[in-house]
């Protein structure tokens, strides 16, 4: 009885139950999971970590060889840096407006904007694993403009 390849299962006929590869190597086309790009990664996989520490991880993948030269990977790169430097310039505007002006009520107001920012950090996460292209407005028009 063969065994695959990919994940090491037993094979009956030519195609693995378990992980969807033909016993030759090549995977079905059915089950067939996306194509990594030459780094390991796939480009919606890519695109998602982006997000995860906004300016860090957005660097990180425009330095990295095999992504810096994806366009897909790229916006979501520069989304992520630019949404990354607007929520810093808003949090420390609103902490100063906050602390300056002695008005604690605005401490409410904080907590909701950064509950909504929150909601969409995970979207935009979700959205780029999905491979969908969610254009934020203002910064995401410069960061397609970058790309």
């Amino acid at each position: 009885m063969p065994f695959c390849a990919t994940c090491g299962a037993p094979v009956e006929g030519r195609f693995c139950a378990k992980c969807g590869s033909s016993i030759t190597g090549e995977p079905a086309a059915a089950g067939a999971r996306p194509a990594a790009a030459a780094g390991g990664l796939t480009d919606n996989a890519a695109s998602a970590l982006c997000y995860v520490l906004t300016i860090i991880t957005g660097i990180v993948f425009l330095v990295l060889e095999p992504y810096n030269k994806n366009k897909t990977v790229r916006f979501h790169a520069f989304q992520a840096i630019f949404l990354g430097g607007a929520i810093i310039a808003f949090d420390i505007a609103l902490s100063l407006m906050i602390s300056i002006l002695h008005m604690y009520a605005l401490g409410f107001l904080f907590t909701l904007v950064w509950l909504a920012l929150f909601v969409l950090w995970i979207y935009l996460i979700i959205s780029a694993y999905q491979g969908k292209m969610v254009v934020l407005p203002v910064i995401g028009q410069l960061a397609q403009q970058q790309a």
